[in-house]
């Protein structure tokens, strides 16, 4: 029955929204390997055809779904330069504050499309592999990640780009690329040790094993552990929490951390950082939502209630 009303939503109204993909996500069953299971053709039906990327604004945040499930959303060179192109856009927008970028149909993103690669467009992957322009850490936006299913090879290292990670429960990630002969070339090597250390980035590097949810979420390549089906509605409610705070403080002190973890080369040189990026925010937003405080200090009583 699931399956069919997941069916019927694509042919009831073309148009997928978030509110659709949750629903039909929560309807349908998963293995414990993270793999969703759907009858013939559901998984197309219930999406846009044609449209490698589907975007929906929410207020100040967006989902950016990535759109071929028949392929566990393996990505292609169209897909990665319209996922470039939808987030540089989401960056330059001053109506959106953060973005949630998730897989359609059940699972992540399966790394780069081997299929794509083994008819000779190397070159296309070389140009086109990721959105390198909205992942250096100082991009304008905050963005959080919906993991579902596979979140292996190129699909990992796109979910480290994220500021955030929420994982299904039933979720799987790795380094599986190593397996083809395919090495990380999107980051993985970078972020990842810095991200859970040294040691266990070799282990993930270097085995290629899989991992679930809850030693990702040990690790701390994820940061919630949800349950199976529930990622993006979640995502999503972390979003508008995280929209709803006063962006340019947030933006500083995000942009601080990554400055101090990937840039610095001392100490002194991100306290630096630091100061120089935080101290002009006070006079501007900091004023205003002193002024704002105290009224609700006034209304409510305690700051720390």
């Amino acid at each position: 029955m699931a399956l069919v009303a997941c069916r019927n939503v694509g042919k009831s109204n073309p148009t997928v929204t978030v509110r659709n993909q949750i629903a039909c996500y929560q309807r349908s069953s998963f293995n414990v390997a993270g793999k969703m299971h759907y009858s013939s053709g559901s998984a197309s039906d219930q999406r846009p055809r044609g449209q490698t990327v589907v975007t929906e604004k929410i207020g100040p945040v967006i989902t950016v779904g990535i759109n071929r499930p028949e392929v566990r959303n393996a990505m292609n060179q169209e897909t990665a330069q319209r996922l470039t192109e939808e987030l540089s856009a989401f960056d330059q927008d001053d109506t959106l504050s953060v973005a949630v970028l998730h897989g359609i149909g059940g699972n992540f993103c399966a790394g780069y499309d081997l299929k794509e690669l083994s008819q000779g467009s190397a070159s296309l992957m070389l140009e086109w592999h990721y959105p390198r322009s909205c992942s250096d850490g100082k991009r304008r936006c905050l963005t959080l990640d919906s993991v579902s299913g596979y979140a292996v090879a190129g699909g990992l290292e796109l979910a480290l780009l994220a500021d955030l990670r929420v994982l299904e429960e039933s979720a799987i990630m790795g380094v599986f690329c190593h397996r083809f002969g395919v090495p990380l070339i999107d980051g993985g090597t970078v972020r990842l040790p810095q991200l859970i250390g040294l040691s266990r980035a070799l282990d993930l590097i270097l085995t290629g094993r899989p991992i679930g949810a809850q030693e990702a979420l040990a690790f701390g390549v994820a940061n919630r552990v949800v349950p199976t089906g529930q990622a993006l509605q979640r995502a999503i409610e972390l979003a508008e929490q995280i929209s709803s705070f006063p962006q340019l403080c947030l933006r500083a002190d995000r942009n601080s951390a990554y400055n101090a973890t990937f840039d610095s080369t001392s100490f002194n040189q991100a306290m630096q950082y630091e100061t120089d990026h935080g101290l002009p925010i006070i006079p501007t937003e900091s004023v205003t939502q002193r002024t704002s405080l105290a009224v609700v200090l006034v209304e409510a009583g305690s700051f720390f209630k």
